[in-house]
């Protein structure tokens, strides 16, 4: 996985910069998200990996599947991780993508693990007070994980909080050990 991110890191920030300078972040988000999608289709990936297959066949077939909704940048960009051979990193240069673009919008995404899905209000409560600590704006991405038990484990940058009881009774098992 770090390979992928390292080599994934250079396309996402050519990407981002283009997008930036254009004004086009909603779009090239959309774009990345859908071919991270294609790309990671087994029917797709599988047409991709037959051997023989050229680099400008392969671009062909993604531009195929977006027909009318890619323009020239998106086409040159496709092909360049063809002829590279990089497709596969479209996942990872998507995630890349939107990680540069909350940095420069100044938000920060926190993913949210909790042992039932949080309501509209909770997901608010928690935005609101993570921002203040972060100072930043806080977009909540909310994951379910009934071995939690109860409360939420929230991942923010480099900030962990482990409120969930699992984690407390993890704690106490280990004090107890020592």
């Amino acid at each position: 996985m770090a390979d992928f991110t390292t080599a994934a890191r250079p396309y996402a920030k050519a990407v981002f910069e283009l997008a930036q300078e254009q004004g086009q972040f909603d779009a090239w988000s959309g774009r990345l998200e859908f071919w991270s999608a294609l790309v990671g289709n087994p029917e797709m990936s599988q047409r991709l990996d037959t051997p023989g297959l050229t680099h400008q066949e392969k671009a062909g077939l993604i531009e195929a599947v977006a027909g009318d909704e890619m323009d020239d940048n998106s086409r040159n960009f496709v092909r360049l991780l063809a002829e590279n051979n990089r497709l596969a990193l479209l996942p990872d240069i998507h995630g890349i993508f939107e990680d540069l673009r909350a940095a420069a919008e100044g938000e920060i995404e926190a993913t949210v693990t909790s042992a039932f899905e949080l309501t509209d209000d909770q997901r608010n409560k928690m935005a609101d007070a993570l921002s203040k600590r972060l100072e930043r704006k806080v977009r909540i991405v909310n994951i379910v994980d009934k071995d939690l038990i109860g409360g939420a484990v929230i991942r923010a940058g480099d900030l962990v909080i482990d409120g969930s009881l699992k984690g407390r009774v993890e704690n106490m098992e280990r004090a107890v050990a020592s």
